[in-house]
């Protein structure tokens, strides 16, 4: 039987305190969502100023990240691309840029997934948040 490491609930708050850190130093209102490596939801946060919309974006950006092992950005490229047919993916709702998977020695232990800002800058606050547990 394999073991694999997996995120405590320690690291999804310091995860989270990072990425909010890195919002408000920007002054970035935004949604971060936290999920496990099934794309379960282990945490959501709204900051003040962020649109309601983020809160449903923010999530949906971070299980595709978690289950497709990738930045959910790859996914809206290969859209872009020409292949719009990968919209019909089941389960992937957030095929856009700002979901990150938290990777750890070829494993995923889940991702971040970040909504309110442009998707460069969500993008910008998962990976914050993603190195603040040395990742």
């Amino acid at each position: 039987m394999q073991t694999k490491p997996c995120l405590q609930l320690a690291d999804i708050k310091t995860i989270a305190a990072a990425a909010e850190a890195e919002a408000l130093k920007n002054n970035w209102a935004v949604s971060i969502s936290i999920v496990d490596d099934g794309g379960h939801l282990l945490w959501l946060q709204r900051l003040d100023g962020a649109a309601p919309i983020s809160a449903q974006i923010a999530p949906a950006k971070a299980h595709t990240a978690a289950l497709g092992r990738r930045e959910s950005r790859i996914y809206e490229e290969m859209i872009n691309g020409g292949r719009v047919s990968f919209l019909s993916a089941p389960g992937l709702d957030g095929l856009l840029e700002g979901g990150v998977p938290i990777m750890k020695d070829g494993q995923c232990l889940g991702a971040v997934g970040v909504s309110g800002v442009k998707s460069v800058e969500d993008a910008q606050i998962a990976r914050a948040g993603i190195a603040a547990i040395g990742l």
